[in-house]
């Protein structure tokens, strides 16, 4: 099969010139500095798409004698596997990232909160972090970054179950609001970005707002790190443009015999080939057809995959990541486990489908966090469009 891959290379581009755009970038005005993300248009990458300029403006903004920049590295989406790429070949980038926004809003500490099965990475990263921490002080900015080891719990991806990781208490997700930038880690105003949003404010602050927004669309500006995994013949990492439907992708990386893709990990949504033409990979809003924002995960199924295998898979995993905390999360997740399973045994008839996405809504609507709250993303979606295999 031909493939002609758009790929662009702003993440991944070997650039060893950090000091000279943080040099650059430090001699700049806050406010100009917070105004080019802002043109920019950068969203945060971990799936969220909270505007990156507006978050640090409003920790910039918030008074207080201690403030924190974290790096979310805890990459636990099932598919996701491009950060610790990032990581470990322009760590530089991230870092640059990190130092800026703590100038700006007037932090002198940051962490990188790592997820525990990226253990493998903390030597070379903390060479670089050593690296960069002579750098600062060429420039005389007091600004520290130390390595924060996650232990294993999905759960500590949601930025304040990650504070309360970090805090030393059980990961589990606070109340909003108060939200992180007026009370993040140790009560305290925080920026938290995921990797590749932090990567790409360096190559914002290198080659300026207006380039990074003339790639993707609309409501969807820049360029996206994906994981494609799958049934795929070139499985790997890849940066191309927001924007871009899932047929054109398809196209690109299925294997001719594509029926569905799951869009952002097993708390993504599943869409089957009937409407890859109309779905579009971005964020909500004026765009034509569907938009599905993704943390970077892109899975490819093809006619060989049962799509009930591929639930029951998912729903195993939130039973055992759920942290159980509120009601419909915890017992939720377990009851459309026991659920579909009594429906392919026979137990159950297929009306009883229905009860369960009516449950499933219920978890979006009641869930605590993004956890509980996405479950209904999958399990509708694979439900509504392969409810057939669901039955037998």
């Amino acid at each position: 099969m031909t493939r002609n891959l758009q790929r662009l290379d702003l993440i991944f581009k070997d650039e060893q010139d950090a000091e000279v755009v943080l040099a650059q970038t430090l001699a700049r005005p806050d406010e100009d500095i917070i105004n080019d993300l802002i043109i920019s248009g950068l969203k945060g990458r971990g799936g969220a798409g909270f505007p990156t300029g507006l978050k640090w403006k409003l920790t910039s903004e918030a008074q207080s004698d201690e403030k924190f920049v974290i790096c979310n590295a805890d990459e636990g989406e099932p598919g996701t596997f491009k950060d610790r790429e990032i990581l470990s070949r322009v760590s530089h980038k991230v870092l640059c990232g990190m130092a800026i926004c703590g100038r700006i809003i007037g932090a002198r500490q940051g962490y990188i909160y790592l997820r525990g099965e990226y253990k493998f990475l903390v030597p070379e990263l903390q060479q670089s972090i050593e690296r960069f921490h002579e750098l600062l002080k060429k420039h005389e900015l007091d600004f520290k970054v130390d390595i924060f080891m996650g232990s294993g719990a999905y759960i500590c991806g949601e930025e304040t179950a990650l504070f309360e990781s970090m805090e030393g208490k059980r990961g589990e997700p606070r109340n909003k609001p108060p939200y992180p930038t007026s009370k993040g880690y140790k009560n305290k105003p925080s920026v938290v970005n995921n990797v590749e949003t932090l990567a790409h404010t360096f190559s914002i602050f290198k080659y300026g707002p207006e380039k990074f927004r003339d790639l993707g669309v609309k409501d969807s500006r820049g360029s996206k790190v994906f994981s494609v995994s799958g049934d795929t013949p070139i499985p790997g990492i890849y940066e191309l443009e927001f924007g871009m439907t899932l047929q054109k992708f398809v196209d690109d990386f299925g294997d001719g015999d594509a029926k569905a893709v799951q869009v952002g990990g097993a708390s993504g949504f599943c869409v089957p080939r009937k409407k890859f033409e109309k779905t579009i990979i971005g964020y909500q809003g004026k765009l034509t057809g569907i938009s599905l924002p993704t943390g970077g995960s892109m899975m490819i199924f093809n006619s060989s995959r049962s799509m009930y295998n591929v639930l029951h898979n998912y729903l195993d995993f939130f039973v055992e990541e759920s942290c159980g905390q509120c009601t419909p999360c915890r017992v939720g997740t377990q009851q459309l486990l026991i659920g579909i399973e009594a429906v392919k045994r026979g137990e159950k008839s297929s009306a009883y489908l229905d009860k369960l996405l009516d449950l499933a809504e219920t978890m979006r609507l009641t869930a605590k966090c993004g956890l509980g709250q996405s479950v209904a993303n999958s399990f509708s979606s694979i439900v509504e469009n392969f409810r057939e295999e669901m039955i037998y």
